[in-house]
């Protein structure tokens, strides 16, 4: 499988490709019920693998070819969908709600100490 497109991107070399590999399996088992989405290659991005858990966290992966994020996702048990045709769920979404909530609160809390 090839995470990364071949001869597009410079730097690309088979040990890089081998750390991505692993560090989406170590993202896949460190969570429940992920599903994998393909992405399809647009003007401003190469194909990609969308990974998303249960709860909406999601990590996103160029990948050489629809068919190794398909090989990749069977290798791993885990769903995969054509993006261009089911979408994004909508966990994915809300989750990226809820961090930005959670940041914006932060840094009012941060401004809000003494000292400041």
């Amino acid at each position: 499988m090839r995470l990364f497109g071949r001869g597009r991107r410079a730097g690309a070399t088979r040990a890089d490709r081998r750390v991505a590999e692993e560090a989406l399996a170590e993202w896949v088992a460190a969570r429940r019920g992920v599903e994998a989405f393909v992405e399809p290659r647009t003007a401003v991005s190469e194909v990609s693998v969308l990974l998303v858990a249960h709860d909406g966290e999601f990590t996103r992966r160029r990948i050489g070819s629809p068919q190794d994020a398909q090989r990749w996702a069977r290798e791993h048990r885990l769903p995969v969908y054509d993006a261009t045709v089911v979408g994004y769920p909508q966990r994915m979404r809300d989750f990226s709600r809820r961090q930005r909530i959670l940041a914006e609160r932060a840094e009012r809390d941060r401004l809000r100490e003494p000292g400041r």
